[in-house]
């Protein structure tokens, strides 16, 4: 049953990295977003926090490859709801920047089921490591 859940979370790492922040606002659209920011929440919030803060590059990408380990899904079938503890690790790549780990932390997810379907409700992402986002991030 955790399947879809781990699906979810893979497809948000798979949207970030091909830089399709529409899509991500369509994933997140009833969750909050929690980063290093504000928190902000709904499709369109979340979109336009992504576009204004993640540098794209040519190809329409952040050139970056998120992965996303240490997988833990506790789940309340009665209740339709659904929790997920994760480690992230973000890659980046560039012509003049060679292939390096730029950031690393954890995700804390909140999930709902609807209609058989589950979906986001909430994604905290928390930072533990920093490399240069220089090539990532606006600043």
């Amino acid at each position: 049953m955790s399947t879809p859940i781990a699906n979810l979370i893979a497809t948000y790492a798979e949207l970030v990295d091909d830089g399709d922040f529409a899509g991500l606002g369509e994933l997140l659209a009833e969750a909050t977003f929690t980063g290093s920011g504000e928190p902000v929440r709904g499709r369109d919030a979340i979109r336009k926090m992504f576009e204004d803060t993640v540098i794209r590059y040519g190809d329409g990408t952040p050139r970056t490859k998120h992965v996303t380990t240490n997988l833990i899904i506790e789940v309340d079938e009665q209740a339709g709801t659904a929790s997920a503890r994760s480690y992230f690790t973000v890659l980046q790549a560039l012509p003049d920047f060679p292939l390096q780990t730029i950031a690393s932390g954890r995700y804390r997810d909140r999930f709902r089921r609807r209609d058989g379907q589950w979906f986001f409700v909430q994604r905290e992402a928390r930072v533990d490591l920093l490399g240069d986002l220089s090539r990532h991030l606006r600043r």
